[in-house]
């Protein structure tokens, strides 16, 4: 069967990245809604995160299992059943009245989102013409990465101005339209199907390996980490269970998981660096509203409004990218991906407390040219010399390294934070005295605006912790930095020719 072309492939693609962009927008607009959601159903804030945690855990579960469901129920079935199912569990978010609730709808919602991410790639590149699953590539990326960008400033523009349950009932008439039109077109084209043996074994394991550790990655902080015996269990339970996960597919006729994809080099050298530098960038995606909102005074509005910017550019250059790089070696657009990458962390690194919104807003825009370089050529590697069959696996099982290096990012990322803020808050305070001159100079030009007495030290201490988180903040660009400059020579690890099979067999 031929390719899809003209108005219908325009339709198409529109459709489809409608539920992706509705899909990656709800990871993060729930977030600055939190406050908000845990005050109105009686919870503190803390328990109110498990809001996020419940689709997170969910979600990543199900990602690995996409190929084998896709093979179950075919990808266009799948995927219009799972953008059906987001829309009705969505709208049942937004009508919870209590936690137990509203986790239980997420825990649902997540599980139907895991397969709509890699089935949405798969579906623009089995019909896609050849000469363009480049430029479909492109646009995939394209609104992969405004989702999470415009996802806090969304958020927290509805919950002020409307109430928290629209934040979940904006998706219905989005999924609906995604699932009608892309049902419309493809339900003449699905992929065969396949009565294939439940992995049971497998699939037990997935699960309580994969959820024990995103808990164990999404509370970690709040829990002290190891310190708490909470999380040593997630991490004896995740551990076991994985290692016997890994041993189990890897024996199995008919595993859960498709792990026989890293034979294949392109495909683990992509992911490899697809889920490293996804797992630097998101940490630095984190940190850096997380700084200014704690230690620069910025609302949560105006945190979001300063890096909004690093999703300008990719909305225009995805695009031109899909279209131009079947003509270069991809691992040039990679590393010049991940060498802005770097220049822009080690930019920020060199920030102080005395840095406006618009410098914080112009590295962001800049930075914004690396993400799409960095994201469609590595995507293309990791999928070079798979036929079409396996592209649905290929793209579920890279979402979730990506997705599980992002959590990682994120935790390491803020622990690193934190640490380094006690060491430089204790190197600073070391020398302070009444005797020390500075010290003395400080206090004196504090009474003369008026501070006295225990206002004086209480001013100076809080001085001291910005100027602590501010150095601990360029701690965590410098090292990002470099870590970028590694994953520029990482890729070259991938091997030419960067044409798939899929490719291949629909010329």
């Amino acid at each position: 069967m031929g390719c899809i072309k003209g108005f219908q492939l325009v339709v198409l693609t529109i459709a489809v990245s409608l539920g992706i962009f509705m899909n990656v927008l709800d990871t993060s607009i729930a977030n600055v809604a939190i406050p908000t959601i845990a005050g109105n159903v009686g919870v503190s804030p803390d328990e109110g995160t498990w809001v996020i945690t419940s689709f997170t855990v969910s979600m990543a579960i199900v990602l690995p299992l996409t190929g084998w469901l896709a093979k179950r129920f075919g990808e266009v079935r799948l995927y219009t059943i799972c953008t059906l199912l987001f829309t009705l569990t969505s709208i049942l978010c937004g009508l919870s009245t209590s936690l137990p609730m509203l986790v239980f709808f997420r825990v649902l919602q997540g599980i139907v989102a895991g397969p709509m991410i890699p089935l949405s790639q798969s579906l623009l590149l089995a019909n896609y013409p050849p000469e363009k699953k480049g430029l479909a590539t492109g646009l995939w990326a394209m609104v992969a990465v405004a989702g999470p960008v415009l996802g806090p400033i969304l958020g927290g523009y509805i919950t002020d101005n409307y109430s928290w349950p629209w934040i979940f009932y904006i998706n219905m008439p989005v999924g609906l339209c995604s699932a009608y039109f892309t049902w419309r077109i493809l339900n003449q084209r699905e992929t065969p199907v396949k009565k294939i043996r439940v992995d049971y074994i497998g699939l037990i394991l997935l699960a309580i390996g994969v959820g024990s550790l995103q808990v164990l990655l999404d509370k970690g902080q709040d829990l002290d980490w190891f310190d708490s015996n909470f999380i040593v269990s997630l991490a004896i339970i995740s551990s076991i269970s994985l290692i016997t996960f890994l041993i189990w597919e890897l024996t199995e006729e008919n595993p859960i998981v498709d792990l026989s994809l890293f034979k294949n080099r392109n495909f683990t050298i992509g992911t490899l660096a697809l889920s490293l530098g996804y797992m630097i960038y998101f940490g630095s995606v984190v940190i850096l509203p997380l700084w200014l909102q704690t230690q620069m005074t910025y609302t949560p509005t105006w945190a979001g409004l300063a890096t909004a910017p690093i999703g300008i550019i990719p909305l225009f250059l995805s695009p031109i990218i899909g279209r131009v790089m079947g003509i270069t070696d991809l691992r040039l657009f990679s590393s010049f991906g991940f060498l802005i990458f770097a220049i822009c962390s080690f930019w920020t690194a060199n920030f102080n407390t005395s840095v406006t919104f618009d410098l914080i807003a112009l590295v962001r825009l800049i930075q914004g040219i690396g993400v799409p370089c960095f994201f469609i050529p590595t995507l293309s590697i990791l999928f070079s010399g798979l036929k079409n069959e396996k592209i649905a696996s290929a793209a579920g099982l890279s979402n979730f390294m990506r997705i599980l290096a992002g959590s990682f990012g994120t935790s390491i990322t803020v622990t690193l934070w934190n640490h380094r803020e006690s060491v430089h808050q204790s190197n600073l305070v070391e020398n302070l005295t009444n005797y020390h001159e500075p010290m003395a100079i400080v206090i004196s030009k504090l009474q003369e605006i008026g501070f006295i007495g225990n206002a004086n030290y209480a001013q100076i201490m809080k001085i001291i912790i910005q100027q602590a988180y501010m150095m601990s903040t360029n701690d965590v660009f410098w090292i990002s930095g470099y870590c970028f400059l590694g994953l520029l020579i990482l890729i070259w690890f991938a091997k030419p020719p960067f044409t798939s099979k899929a490719t291949t067999a629909a010329e």
